[in-house]
């Protein structure tokens, strides 16, 4: 709070079309967080408004932003059900892979996964963390993710729209780690007993790789189709949501492949070689040692 009056300073420099966004925005924003600062995350319909409030409505004020800027076109100020997608994307993401860090928090544990459909799996959510019940704990894991994915093709629909290319760095990247995080995530027992992440190398070549439509697209369909491999696995330990799984990675597959031109089993075989998930690995090394060459010359 001691910073604030900079965030105020800022705000009144700005336009104030922006202003009357960023206003309306922060306005819903407080009014549905506080909706459930005492109400419990029941059914999948209140997941996807909680995360509306808390994620979907920043995609929604800054598509408008977009629009109001002249950086992308004036339809993006009316595309909120495209802009609520990638908001939802990303949030259900970190709900998923925070289960552990906000069942434990004190005083009182955060808990967002809906009971809709932990209650299938459990008599209470942190029931989960018990070994003994490791089963029915990746299942209801497995079911969020599937949840999750339904948010993927529209993320994809969206950013085939951003033309400004920082505007869609700016959104391209969060989506590439989140999709990458799922994956990780996916039929995962470690989810319940620490952090599941991405390594920070990955990371890192995301964030020097992503550019176009086409990285998105190649990365995209690298993390569905682990998924879909991954679901075959879920499959054999009677997974119930397995098949489900499977239709929306390949959905996804399908998606990608369709955006690059290229057919899904071109583009696995691809993927099995050295490419652009690795490709960049080698500029990486070289900036190192540039950097301690650099390092020691001034020793």
């Amino acid at each position: 709070m001691n910073q604030y009056p900079y965030v105020t300073d800022v705000f009144l420099r700005l336009d104030p079309k922006c202003q009357k966004v960023i206003a309306d925005m922060t306005r819903r924003m407080g009014a549905g967080m506080a909706k459930y600062i005492q109400q419990h995350v029941e059914s999948i319909a209140e997941y996807d408004e909680y995360c509306q409030f808390v994620a979907g409505l920043v995609g929604i004020g800054l598509s408008q932003l977009f629009a109001q800027s002249g950086l992308e076109k004036a339809a993006f100020a009316d595309m909120e059900a495209l802009s609520n997608h990638m908001g939802l994307f990303l949030q259900k993401i970190n709900i998923i892979r925070d289960f552990l860090e906000d069942i434990e928090e004190e005083p009182a544990p955060r808990m967002f996964w809906p009971k809709e459909i932990w209650g299938l799996y459990g008599e209470a959510l942190a029931d989960f963390k018990e070994p003994s019940n490791a089963s029915q704990a990746v299942q209801c894991l497995n079911h969020m993710v599937t949840d999750a994915l339904r948010h993927a093709p529209e993320c994809l629909r969206y950013m085939e729209q951003v033309r400004n290319p920082q505007n869609f760095r700016f959104c391209a990247i969060p989506q590439v780690m989140a999709v990458g995080t799922l994956a990780l995530c996916y039929n995962n027992p470690k989810v319940f007993t620490g952090v599941v992440k991405m390594r920070r190398g990955q990371v890192a070549r995301f964030m020097l790789q992503v550019k176009t439509m086409k990285e998105v697209y190649l990365i995209f369909h690298h993390f569905a189709t682990t998924i879909a491999t991954k679901s075959k696995s879920a499959a054999a330990a009677n997974d119930p949501n397995a098949d489900k799984t499977l239709a929306a990675s390949q959905k996804l597959q399908e998606l990608c492949a369709k955006g690059l031109g290229r057919s899904t089993p071109e583009l696995i075989k691809t993927q099995q070689k050295p490419g652009l998930l690795a490709g960049l690995w080698k500029f990486v090394l070289v900036g190192l040692l540039i950097l301690v060459a650099a390092y020691l010359l001034r020793q």
